[in-house]
């Protein structure tokens, strides 16, 4: 142990001498012998290579040393106390803070959790970092963010390391998207790919997952897409959507939620899409992020009891959890019965 730590339990002796000025009253108002307590402040001089207490009268007094270094202590001690508050408080959930990161489609497909988080936690500070899907799991080895929220393509080979735990919240259906003054807005039979070939296109740029997996289905659909706009932002493809002259793939559930927009099925569909949190595993996960996890268990079995679905379990404070693997979901992007997982 280093010689030179100081322990708070010396600083409140010195300041029980400095208030009764004496040795035997502050040893009684603190429940300890006077000897320990003698101990205690002498070693905390030497320590300091100072007198920090004048002895020599009827009662003691602090040194000119003494009465400089009690505000110091003071401060220490206060900052302390507040330290502990803090503590406290972070597993009181009334304060602290959590960095997520999110891809564009899942940033718009999680603000209802989100929402629902800030309602319940106003004390705690949300980050949401929106990056390519790729990047969520670098993020989260490098401690960069606490929680990723995915969206993977059910049918997808791309797996996820070992070193991360998913857990599956919902499956999601992708369509083409259409606005309200499109020529397509009264269609609800599902389109063939002859027709989408003819369609103007805004889509994500081909960094994000979401492209990637249309680009595939197109290329297995022996469909060339007429892509006329490209973006990194989902808000500006939405908008432009709306607008009326192009079209887009999202998921049903965006389509549904934003004003202007026309859901429209597709023959052969996309592979389903799941909404997975991903975290580190074996990493401390603070009271936030655990608040965080068992809010979005609630969220999924509102959803699930909806569709029939049985909703992914929190995960665990050391990061132990149920891992729920797209590999157990068919090409189809179909889970089996067996899972239960909602079908969205």
């Amino acid at each position: 142990m280093d010689r030179n730590l100081i322990f708070p339990r010396s600083l409140r002796y010195l300041m029980a001498v400095a208030e009764h000025h004496s040795f035997t009253r502050a040893a009684d108002a603190l429940y300890v012998s006077q000897p320990t307590l003698s101990q205690q402040i002498k070693q905390l001089e030497d320590l300091l290579e100072v007198q920090l207490l004048d002895r020599s009268g009827r009662t003691v007094q602090l040194t000119s040393a003494g009465e400089v270094y009690l505000h110091y202590a003071r401060r220490a001690l206060c900052e302390l106390d507040e330290g502990k508050r803090a503590i406290h408080e972070l597993h009181d959930l009334s304060r602290g803070s959590l960095r997520l990161g999110m891809t564009p489609i899942s940033d718009y497909m999680a603000t209802p959790l989100l929402d629902q988080f800030n309602s319940r936690y106003p004390g705690i500070t949300v980050s949401t970092l929106e990056m390519p899907q790729g990047d969520i799991e670098s993020a989260l080895a490098e401690n960069r963010v606490d929680i990723g929220i995915a969206f993977s393509s059910a049918a997808s080979s791309t797996v996820f390391s070992d070193e991360i735990d998913t857990h599956i919240m919902f499956i999601e259906t992708l369509n083409l998207t259409v606005g309200k003054s499109h020529h397509l807005a009264a269609q609800t039979k599902p389109l063939n790919g002859e027709v989408l070939e003819q369609q103007p296109l805004g889509l994500l740029h081909s960094d994000y997952a979401l492209r990637r997996h249309i680009d595939q289905y197109c290329s297995e659909q022996g469909i060339t897409p007429r892509i006329v706009m490209e973006a990194t932002s989902l808000s500006v493809i939405i908008e432009m959507v709306r607008r009326g002259r192009l079209a887009t793939i999202l998921p049903e559930t965006i389509a549904h939620s934003q004003h202007g927009l026309h859901s429209i099925p597709l023959q052969p569909g996309l592979p389903r899409h799941t909404i997975t949190l991903i975290c580190r595993k074996g990493a401390h996960k603070s009271p936030a992020c655990l608040a965080f996890g068992e809010l979005a268990g609630e969220w999924s079995a509102a959803r699930c009891q909806l569709d029939g679905g049985q909703p992914f379990k929190p995960f665990s404070p050391s990061g132990a959890g149920a891992d729920d693997s797209p590999e157990s979901i068919d090409g189809d992007g179909h889970e089996p019965a067996a899972k239960g997982m909602p079908d969205a």
